[in-house]
């Protein structure tokens, strides 16, 4: 009984052990800000061994230790997303996370990625968000993606269009290692060709340097 005690005593010390997080979030439109009904499939991360669904525009659940775990929603006309929560992110007791959807045909900025300035090295920090699109592609089989690179207008068109073809092919050879088929991620690079805002401050030009993601096949 004393070694049962001591060993309990262990495990708890650990961050997270015994702790129970709820998580919770909400469905929503990324340009309405409305809910949707949609499939929402939670499983632990990495190895799905823990799972449980829902069918509502809400989501709330249950867990314990420290595996992270990834939630995945789908509604009809919509871009399926994936996101991953870690217990470090609890405040108190509880991780709120909503999900934004994307109606099908539109493009997902990702939003959260960042490389060396002028290169194609991908921060470390960026891993995250990538992981979580190759969780989405693991969940849902059939999906294509495009991943398109943009650059700012400063500097060669040529160069741009050579930066922003190596920053996409690095993110795909990102999202390939965990486990994505190469012919499920297509690329294109525009350059400095396509911005999205057009003054000439630098935080124009920060938003004009972006890898956005489009779904070609669902």
């Amino acid at each position: 009984m004393k070694n049962l005690w001591l060993a309990l005593l262990i495990l708890s010390s650990f961050s997270g052990f015994g702790q129970e997080i709820t998580v919770k979030g909400d469905i929503v439109d990324a340009i309405r800000v409305k809910l949707l009904t949609s499939k929402i499939v939670y499983r632990s991360y990495p190895t799905g061994g823990i799972s449980g669904t829902f069918n509502d525009s809400t989501y709330s659940f249950q867990i314990f230790g420290s595996s992270k775990y990834q939630i995945t929603a789908e509604a009809e006309g919509y871009i399926p997303r994936t996101v991953i929560v870690d217990p470090q992110e609890a405040i108190g007791n509880i991780i709120s996370r909503n999900i934004e959807l994307t109606s099908l045909g539109q493009t997902i900025v990702l939003n959260h990625l960042i490389f060396e300035l002028g290169k194609a090295v991908i921060n470390p920090k960026s891993f995250s968000e990538l992981d979580e699109v190759a969780a989405m592609m693991k969940e849902n089989t059939k999906v294509v993606i495009q991943l398109e690179g943009h650059t700012d207008n400063k500097g060669n068109a040529e160069a741009n269009i050579k930066l922003s073809q190596s920053r996409v092919d690095a993110v795909k050879k990102y999202i390939t290692s965990k486990g994505i088929k190469k012919d499920r991620i297509k690329t294109k690079a525009f350059g400095g060709t396509q911005p999205i805002a057009t003054d000439d401050s630098e935080e124009a030009r920060a938003k004009n340097r972006r890898v956005e993601m489009r779904v070609l096949k669902d």
